[in-house]
């Protein structure tokens, strides 16, 4: 796992936690000491297992039009429970991270272990690598300031072009915390922050419309986003692709010859019969290639070398 790693706070409730957003009514936090007490006995002889948590929260905001269409917030948690054993893997769910469900979570993921006799697996080396901030990207800006954002990315692209009739910006930022628990004791935090900015424009010339798009986002807060110096030229680029649009001829229809090159055309190939000419479906018989071998499959336009 790579990305914002820490080892303080998050999911589990400690001495030194403090939630990123602690009012949520659906955040709730485990004991870790009694967490894992409850993994260690689920796993108990087994080869490996881990306590999963995870909590999300996204927001988003749509204009169209000129008004704001669309603006939501959600948030959803939940956690999973593995023991695993020989080829036997016991996997227990819940959306509630209470104390309560993990018990019951740790008596069903335990049936998978049995008699036990496992040998616990050795926990993953430590090998990851910051590559973002554990920051929330939400809170870059109060939500007005946002709106104001869409509106501004709204006018630019009308003043850019007097053929523009209809705009359309989305603004949308999320957060994901993910920690994992082992029975050793090892805990795993990974705190991932995603933004994003995404504007389509369509332009209008002689009753005829078409649409150009482009977005930008990454793992990282909205500010970088909001800058006019990032917004401005995605819609310069959108523009010009709903130009070209305009200018574009209608493409040539009817029956003719095609010609796949080699490498990723061949993934047509692959997913047109690729599946039915494995020899497990045809040995089961399942195939509808089954017992066609030596036989003509295909029309006779088709040549595959």
């Amino acid at each position: 796992m790579t990305g914002g790693l820490r080892s303080g706070g998050g999911l589990f409730r400690r001495a030194a936690c403090r939630p990123l957003a602690p009012d949520l009514p659906s955040d709730h936090h485990l004991d870790e000491a009694a967490a894992l007490a409850t993994l260690r006995a689920a796993t108990e002889g087994a080869d490996d297992g881990e306590l999963f948590l995870e909590r999300r929260r996204a927001e988003s905001i749509v204009l169209d039009d000129g008004r704001i269409r669309q603006a939501t917030y959600d948030a959803s948690q939940g956690f999973g429970l593995r023991a695993v054993r020989g080829e036997v893997a016991g996997y227990a769910h819940s959306t509630e991270i209470t104390e309560t469900a993990l018990r019951r979570a740790s008596e069903t993921a335990r049936l998978a272990v049995g008699a036990g006799g496992g040998t616990m697996a050795a926990a993953p080396r430590g090998t990851n690598t910051r590559l973002y901030r554990p920051d929330d990207p939400m809170a870059d800006a109060a939500f007005p300031v946002k709106i104001e954002l869409l509106r501004q990315i709204d006018a630019y692209a009308r003043d850019l072009d007097p053929r523009v009739v209809q705009v359309s910006a989305t603004l949308s930022a999320s957060l994901q915390e993910v920690e994992i628990l082992r029975p050793e004791g090892g805990r795993i935090t990974d705190i991932r922050p995603m933004a994003r900015i995404n504007v389509s424009v369509m332009i209008d010339e002689n009753g005829r419309r078409e649409q150009g798009g482009t977005g930008q986002g990454g793992r990282h807060g909205l500010a970088q986003l909001m800058t006019p110096e990032t917004w401005k030229p995605m819609i310069a680029e959108a523009l010009r692709i709903a130009r070209v649009n305009l200018g574009a001829v209608e493409a040539p229809a009817g029956g003719m010859d095609v010609v796949l090159g080699p490498g990723w055309p061949g993934i047509l190939l692959h997913e047109a019969i690729g599946h039915g000419l494995e020899g497990d479906f045809n040995r089961k018989e399942t195939s509808a290639f089954a017992g066609l071998m030596g036989q003509q499959i295909a029309s006779k336009g088709v040549t595959v070398l």
